[in-house]
């Protein structure tokens, strides 16, 4: 096993090694990737895992101001007005087609 280095020591980080067994086709691709992006084999995995994270994370969520409704003749909004109800939404909107 490697000793630690000096920039370990301070952070108190120590590389732990771990085995991933890869099909093939999965190792020979991550084989190219590192030689094309001239990295290690962890280095590749290590940004591909850092992706994935960043995919997942949430944005951060934006303030949103209040929105202003317009209110078309009446009285505004009314508490207790059932807007499944269709009858009573014609009885207090005054439809004079009944």
């Amino acid at each position: 096993m490697k000793k630690r280095n000096e920039k370990d020591r301070a952070t108190g980080r120590m590389a732990e090694p771990v085995q991933v067994y890869l099909e093939r086709p999965d190792r020979e691709r991550l084989e190219r990737l590192a030689e094309h992006l001239d990295a290690t084999k962890s280095d590749v995995l290590r940004r591909g895992l850092e992706a994935l994270e960043s995919l997942t994370r949430r944005p951060a969520r934006r303030v949103r101001e209040p929105v202003q409704l317009p209110v078309f003749k009446g009285r505004g909004l009314q508490p207790g007005v059932d807007l499944d109800d269709t009858a009573s939404l014609l009885d207090l909107m005054g439809d004079a087609s009944r």
